[in-house]
């Protein structure tokens, strides 16, 4: 199973974030960072390092419009999706929510499990939406082009399917090894006669594309009867 997929909950009502944030991680599903004013969130999503693949973000901020703050996310290349929370859920309201730049709004009160069901759904779209692009070691990785770029090398690196949804799975895992039997069922299917070598394969053949020296790899590393992808890995000796 992949690793908890991590939410930026920014919300001034220090119970309703800290309901959501305690919900959001009650099944090991996501895990949730608080923020409770605009800076907070501006903050933390500048931080090194920082990954969140996807805000809720309550429109009432002490120091500003939600609406403002997602427009400035989105004029700053953030595009994970956005679910906006609010107190008015006039037609007008929700307009000019979503002509921020958010994927969703909405009302309150609404029950949590709502609220889990429309972040789960957007996540859906997103991952395999043209948008998704995820750090990993020098690389930009656009999973949907099946594409990794190497901007300090000026160079474009073509994976195959199955070695992008590889990459792709591993990066979900955050950071955790996942043993070769999940992998290859989450790759191939639950179903397919494929066996353990096809994928160590597809893992070597991944590594000579990826690794400065795949003798020796950094990223993309053996561990706990499985692999492990390592985002951080190569990153002070691009910069």
């Amino acid at each position: 199973m992949a690793g908890p997929r991590p939410i930026l909950v920014v919300d001034d009502d220090d119970a309703l974030r800290q309901t959501l944030a305690e919900q959001l991680a009650h099944d090991g599903e996501f895990a949730a960072t608080e923020a409770g004013t605009a800076a907070d969130a501006l903050a933390r999503l500048s931080a090194e390092d920082s990954r969140f693949d996807a805000i809720v973000l309550d429109i009432g901020l002490p120091d500003g419009d939600g609406r403002d703050l997602c427009a400035r996310l989105r004029k700053q290349g953030h595009r994970m999706p956005i679910l906006m929370l609010t107190g008015a859920d006039g037609e007008q309201d929700v307009v000019r929510g979503l002509d921020s730049g958010a994927n969703d709004y909405i009302a309150k009160p609404f029950r949590v499990s709502e609220l889990m069901a429309r972040l789960r759904a957007q996540l859906r779209v997103f991952d395999n939406s043209e948008d998704a692009v995820f750090s990993v070691g020098p690389y930009t990785f656009r999973p949907s082009a099946k594409l990794l770029l190497d901007a300090a090398r000026n160079r474009k690196i073509r994976l195959t399917e199955k070695e992008a949804a590889i990459l792709k799975y591993l990066y979900r895992a955050g950071g955790r090894p996942v043993g070769r039997q999940i992998l290859l069922n989450e790759v191939w299917g639950y179903n397919s006669a494929v066996t353990t070598h096809t994928l160590e394969t597809h893992i070597y053949r991944l590594r000579q594309k990826i690794e400065p020296d795949p003798t020796n790899a950094r990223l993309l590393v053996t561990e706990g009867g499985g692999y492990r992808l390592d985002p951080t890995a190569g990153r002070a000796q691009a910069a």
